[in-house]
C-alpha cells in the first residue's frame, strides 16, 4: 500500500509518498480501508516540527474515515464492509481525560496518523459514519467537529436563546455556526473577508463583524448585543484574539478556548472573569463518546459538514499549502 511520512529532507513540502506493507490487524483491532482524510491547523504546525525527534517518518492527520477491510480476534461490534471512522484520541474512549491519553492522538509525536491507503486500530477508537454522510464529510469530523461539540455543547451547555461568539470560518469555527444554529442559539460571527462573512450568514448568523475593518470588534459585538456580550465565545484565535473575547463574554458566560491560530504570545489577563462570574473552558477534541453522540445529533438534525475543497491522494502536499494560506470555508480533504 502507500502511505505518506513526514520527511524533513522532502523540501518545502515536508512530505513523502511511500511503499509500505498493508498492517494486519491483531486481536481486538480492525484495519479500516481509508476512503478520505482532512487537515486541521494542528497539521501545519506538527509539519512545521518535521526533524524534531520521532516526527520524522510519521504518517500525518489525525481525521479519516473509511471502510472496515479486515477483523482482529474478539471484535465483535464491528463487520466488514461497516462504514466508521477514526476518534482523534485513540485510547479516550470515555469518561474525563487524562494526560495518559495524549500520546494516543492519532497523527502526532508518537502515533501514526490516516494520511495512507490502510491504517489498523482498536476497534473501540471507532464511530460508525452517519447514514446520510459520505466519507468526505464524514472525515472533517473526529477533530473539527468534536472539539466543537464537547466544548460548546457537552461542557457549554449551549441551547436556545443563548448568544455564541464564532471567530473565523474555519473548521471548528462552522461546526460551532451549525450547532448553533441548529439548537436556535444566536450566532455571531467574526471574519477578515465580506464574502466570507455572507455565506455564514446564509449559514444562520445573526451577527456579522469584519475584524479587518473593525479591530477593535469587541465595541460593535457589544454594541450588536446591548452591553450584555456572548454567553459562549469560541476562542480560537489564541493571544492575539484572547483579550478581545474577555471583553466579549456575558455575565456568567463560557470562553471555551481551543486555537493557537495567532501563534503563541503574552497571557492575557484574566480578571474579567472573576468578575463577571464567568468560565474558561479548556477544550482539546473529545472522546468516541463524545464522537458518538455527536453524530446522532448530526443524523437527527441532518447537518452536513462544510468541505472547502477535495485534493486527490497525490495531491495532498497542495492541500496542505492551502491550507496554509486561510482562505478556506470549511474543511479541506484528502480523497483516497
Amino acid at each position: 500500500m502507500k502511505a505518506y511520512h513526514l520527511n524533513e529532507h522532502a523540501g518545502a513540502g515536508g512530505l513523502v509518498l511511500a511503499d509500505v506493507s498493508k498492517p494486519e490487524p491483531a486481536t481486538g483491532e480492525v484495519r479500516i480501508r481509508v476512503e478520505a482524510a482532512s487537515l486541521n491547523y494542528r497539521d501545519l504546525l506538527i509539519l512545521d516540527r518535521v526533524g524534531q525527534g520521532a516526527l520524522n517518518g510519521r504518517v500525518p492527520l489525525s481525521d479519516g474515515a473509511g471502510v472496515v477491510d479486515a477483523i482482529g480476534a474478539g471484535v465483535l461490534q464491528w463487520q466488514v464492509g461497516d462504514r466508521v471512522a477514526a476518534s482523534f484520541f485513540r485510547d479516550w474512549v470515555s469518561g474525563p481525560f487524562r494526560t495518559s491519553y495524549v500520546p494516543s492522538a492519532l497523527g502526532g509525536n508518537t502515533m501514526d496518523g490516516v494520511l495512507a491507503e490502510y491504517v489498523v486500530l482498536p476497534a473501540t477508537a471507532l464511530v460508525s459514519v452517519p447514514a446520510h454522510l459520505s466519507s468526505i464529510e464524514a472525515a472533517t469530523l473526529p477533530c473539527a467537529g468534536v472539539t466543537a461539540w464537547h466544548g460548546l455543547i457537552t461542557r457549554g451547555g449551549m441551547g436556545k436563546g443563548d448568544t455564541v461568539l464564532v471567530q473565523g470560518t474555519g473548521g471548528v469555527a462552522l461546526f460551532g455556526l451549525q450547532f448553533a444554529a441548529a439548537l436556535g442559539a444566536r450566532a455571531i460571527v467574526i471574519s477578515s473577508s465580506d464574502e466570507k462573512l455572507a455565506r455564514a450568514k446564509a449559514m444562520g448568523a445573526s451577527i456579522l463583524i469584519n475584524y479587518r475593518d473593525t479591530p477593535d470588534w469587541d465595541v460593535p459585538l457589544m454594541k450588536a448585543t446591548d452591553g450584555e456580550g456572548a454567553t459562549h465565545v469560541l476562542e480560537l484565535g489564541g493571544p492575539g484574539t484572547y483579550d478581545r473575547s474577555l471583553r466579549s463574554v456575558a455575565s456568567g458566560g463560557k470562553i471555551v478556548q481551543i486555537g493557537v491560530l495567532t501563534g503563541f504570545g503574552p497571557k492575557p489577563d484574566l480578571a474579567r472573569l472573576q468578575w463577571e462570574n464567568a468560565d474558561i473552558i479548556g477544550v482539546t477534541v473529545g472522546s468516541v463518546e463524545h464522537f458518538a453522540a455527536m453524530n446522532r445529533f448530526l443524523t437527527d438534525q441532518a447537518i452536513h459538514p462544510i468541505v472547502d475543497r477535495i485534493y486527490g491522494f497525490d495531491e495532498a502536499p497542495e492541500a496542505f499549502t492551502y491550507l496554509r494560506t486561510g482562505a478556506h470555508f470549511g474543511k479541506i480533504v484528502v480523497k483516497l
